[in-house]
């Protein structure tokens, strides 16, 4: 099978990877992982860093020639949206992340103009009482 443009967003990081496409099953190969999301394939299994998840039984869909991302996505305990359709998905975070996250109580860093274009980070506030007012016109 032909390899396709592939849209695949980690949390809020997109990167265009290669994709082998089979109906609803997105195929990657190793090499695309490991530049899109940072995980290699090694004897170990996936691993990140000093971390390593073991593919045991799911070796057919996770090997040299192609990572099933819905299988590797799986094994993370990471959350998938995809649409092979539209050539994207997107991976968010594990609960145990999102957990710890909100359990540490400190907001995640962002950057937004004010309405004269003067940029304002969240970091620029650290230690004072901050009041966030969201609109949206949708």
């Amino acid at each position: 099978m032909a390899t396709e443009p592939f849209t695949l967003i980690d949390e809020t990081h997109a990167s265009t990877v290669e994709a082998t496409l089979d109906g609803e099953r997105v195929r990657l190969s190793p090499d695309a992982v490991r530049a899109a999301l940072g995980w290699e394939l090694k004897r170990e299994g996936l691993c990140k860093g000093a971390i390593c998840v073991p593919v045991g039984r799911y070796r057919d869909r996770l090997n040299e020639t192609g990572i099933d991302l819905a299988t590797f996505a799986s094994l993370l305990e990471r959350p998938l949206a995809l649409d092979a359709a539209e050539r994207a998905a997107c991976l968010g975070a594990s609960a145990a992340d999102r957990s710890a996250r909100l359990a540490s109580l400190v907001a995640p860093d962002f950057t937004l103009p004010d309405l004269e274009g003067n940029l304002h980070s969240l970091s620029d506030q650290r230690g004072k009482k901050v009041l966030l007012i969201a609109y949206a016109s949708w």
